[in-house]
């Protein structure tokens, strides 16, 4: 931090504290940070009313500090403080007026531990006004040099504290109206105070960047995602998302072979009636050690079928005992035709040796979900007529090549969450509702 030697000094014409003259010609009042008394820079520093009657905010950047930003030297020759209340909460921040003898006026702003570099933008270009913002049905948008800003929010402020220099005169509880639109970017601010209408391009700027440029130790600590700060992406950010994506497609389209292949029919087209069960069924597997599948489809209609499945192997030993649901349900209501359930159902297991297994098929349970009754009064009839049964062996399974996939998928992913986590918290202070 540093103060510019080459700069001319002044006596305030109220306290006689000596003051530096640091804002170049366009500066019209010099509000004393000693005694808060408003000095007319336009004629021979008069006083012409006190300013300031609270306590000076903190701020790592006092008057009279230097730094380079954006390649530019600027000092700090003024310092607002602004209030605004909104629901009822009361929300602060402070405004630095920078001057620089080559490029001008800015301003840096702190709020919430965030940074905003802005200036005066004078290329032309569209105007968003509060008026236009509440009749708007949709979010407002505005073109300027070729960039798409949109609406973020409406804020009403006045300044409650002052000291330094400023190019116009700062007045004590004036409001001042602040239409705010962004983009990926960069921020648009339309100001208006009183009659006065100006236009400001702002930009974020991390405490890093700010240390740097001015060479001091500012201690902010930013809360949450500020409206206008972009988002970082990380060094591997493309590769993970493109490899993770690339990745988890390729493990789809492998798992998709495997889960396609046929294998070979050890029972085929396996017809059981009604009448017929329980039932004991033999098949022979070549191939062990490999994938084997028992499919189930019934003809359940509006009924339901509980089937228990018990495997013994070539020795006559027990392998396992497993249940299958076959159901069926279809109607009509108000909202039209509908069905529900699946006449089909399957089971895998592994066989480990060669040979003859059997297979015990029984019903342990069924039923009709609205029975109907023909009119000589008799029930319904079986909840099923006919059961057929498939078994193929020397199967493949896509089950686990779909888990990589998800696997890959989350990590190609993750880069992308970031981003949309990032923009939704940056939309999440926007004061626009989108109405259905």
């Amino acid at each position: 931090m540093s103060l510019n030697p080459g700069l001319k000094s002044v006596d305030c014409t109220a306290c006689g504290a000596g003051l530096d003259v640091l804002g170049g010609g366009r500066v019209t009042v010099h509000i004393c940070p000693y005694c808060g008394t408003e000095l007319d820079a336009l004629d021979s520093y008069r006083a012409l009313r006190r300013f300031n009657d609270v306590e000076r905010p903190k701020t790592p950047f006092p008057i009279g500090t230097t730094g380079r930003l954006y390649g530019v030297e600027f000092t700090v020759i003024g310092l607002l403080q602004h209030r605004e209340f909104w629901q009822g909460v009361a929300y602060t921040w402070l405004d630095h007026q920078l001057y620089s003898p080559t490029h001008g006026y800015a301003w840096l702003t702190i709020e919430d531990g965030h940074l905003v570099f802005s200036r005066r933008h004078r290329g032309g270009g569209g105007w968003m006004s509060e008026r236009q913002v509440d009749t708007s049905e949709y979010q407002p948008e505005v073109s300027i040099g070729g960039e798409r800003f949109r609406y973020y929010e409406t804020s009403t402020s006045t300044i409650t504290y002052a000291e330094g220099e400023f190019t116009w005169a700062p007045q004590k509880d004036e409001r001042t109206t602040e239409v705010t639109a962004i983009s990926d970017g960069a921020g648009m601010g339309f100001s208006q105070t009183g009659t006065e209408r100006e236009t400001y391009r702002m930009t974020y700027l991390t405490p890093e960047e700010a240390e740097d440029a001015f060479g001091v130790a500012t201690g902010l600590m930013p809360r949450g995602v500020h409206a206008l700060q972009p988002f970082r992406e990380g060094p591997n950010h493309n590769f993970l998302t493109m490899a993770g994506i690339a990745f988890a497609v390729l493990c789809l389209l492998i798992g998709g072979i495997l889960a396609a292949r046929p294998g070979e029919r050890v029972l085929s087209d396996k017809l059981i009636s009604y009448g017929q069960l329980p039932v004991e069924i033999p098949f022979t597997i070549e191939t062990p050690g490999r994938l084997t599948r028992i499919y189930l489809e019934g003809d359940t209609r509006n009924s339901w079928a509980y089937f228990a499945l018990e495997l013994e192997d070539p020795e006559g030993e027990p392998l396992f005992e497993a249940g299958r649901t076959v159901e069926y349900y279809f109607g009509k209501d108000a909202d039209g035709r509908w069905t529900e359930g699946n006449n089909r159902a399957s089971l895998s297991f592994r066989p480990e040796v060669e040979g003859e297994y059997t297979l015990a098929l029984s019903l342990e349970e069924g039923g009709h979900w609205q029975p109907v009754y023909p009119k000589n009064n008799t029930p319904a009839g079986p909840v099923f007529r006919q059961l057929k049964m498939n078994i193929r062996n020397d199967l493949s399974s896509g089950r686990w090549m779909v888990v990589l996939a998800v696997v890959f998928g989350l990590i190609g992913g993750y880069p992308l969450f970031r981003k949309y986590w990032h923009e939704k918290r940056r939309w999440s202070g926007s004061d626009w509702i989108d109405e259905d």
